[in-house]
């Protein structure tokens, strides 16, 4: 039995994964900012801890994680799940918009991680799952802030698991592509106000397809929740986990695109 600490537990990945642990008879605690939201999804069950958290807050942070220690002993499995998007141009977006999704996406994750890390650091065990997205791998006009936060995201994994690792701590960053969440929905998607007539065809154009795409993503996140689910229990998992057709794609093709790079400009690099 494990104890999973789940971030933005009451729709989405979040709630879909808590659903599958408690299944399994794991030890659940789900956090969102209003806790009774989190029952309301997942009902009541003896190994659930619906608690609230909002990330951003990380004296609640602390608060929630001694909860989880003294309600199951131990955290196992921390799932950063709680985030948002923005759509609009990079230059569309304000100052205000960026923050807010920064201190969510970023500082949020690194306040919940940083509470939950002296408790395994203590038990010499872990896993912590930080979910990412196809854009934290590649940008895409449209999705530069959002992007951004997640390439951040990306880069805090991969130091964290070399950081812990030695202490039998795994952290892996997942990239799921486009699934079929509640993500484009206005819950989970700002849409900056702004628009400039000169990013018609990029920006612009992403704003249509993102309204076009609206749960008709292709990606199965009943499919993507049980991988998960099962991932927790994978020896020596990797730090990058690709999920979905179009990142494995939108992967291979970055790496084509770069490798040209190389080959064209290798005498100026070096």
């Amino acid at each position: 039995m494990k104890t999973w600490f789940i971030t933005g537990a009451s729709r989405g990945f979040g709630a879909r994964l808590a659903h599958l642990a408690l299944q399994q008879g794991d030890n659940v605690v789900a956090t969102a900012r209003n806790a009774a939201s989190v029952t309301d999804r997942l009902g009541q069950h003896s190994n659930l801890l619906a608690l609230p958290l909002d990330v951003t807050d990380e004296e609640q942070a602390r608060a929630a994680a001694a909860r989880a220690v003294e309600r199951f002993g131990r955290i196992d499995v921390l799932l950063n799940n709680a985030g948002f998007g923005l759509l609009g141009a990079v230059e569309e977006a304000t100052a205000e918009e960026v923050e807010r999704l920064y201190r969510t996406n970023v500082f949020g994750l690194h306040g919940v991680t940083r509470a939950v890390l002296p408790y395994m650091r203590a038990q010499r065990s872990g896993r912590i799952l930080n979910i990412s997205s196809i854009g934290g791998y590649r940008s895409a006009a449209g999705f530069g802030v959002y992007c951004s936060t997640k390439f951040a995201v990306e880069g805090l994994s991969e130091a964290l698991n070399q950081e812990l690792t030695p202490l039998g701590i795994h952290v892996t960053v997942v990239e799921p592509g486009y699934f079929r969440t509640d993500f484009l929905d206005s819950s989970s998607l700002s849409v900056s106000p702004t628009r400039i007539e000169d990013y018609n065809s990029t920006a612009g154009a992403t704003r249509s397809r993102a309204t076009d795409l609206n749960h008709s993503q292709p990606g199965d996140p009943a499919k993507l929740a049980s991988v998960l689910v099962a991932f927790a229990d994978a020896v020596n998992p990797p730090v990058r986990l690709p999920l979905g057709s179009d990142t494995v794609a939108a992967i291979e093709a970055k790496h084509a695109a770069d490798t040209a790079i190389v080959a064209e400009w290798r005498q100026v690099s070096l």
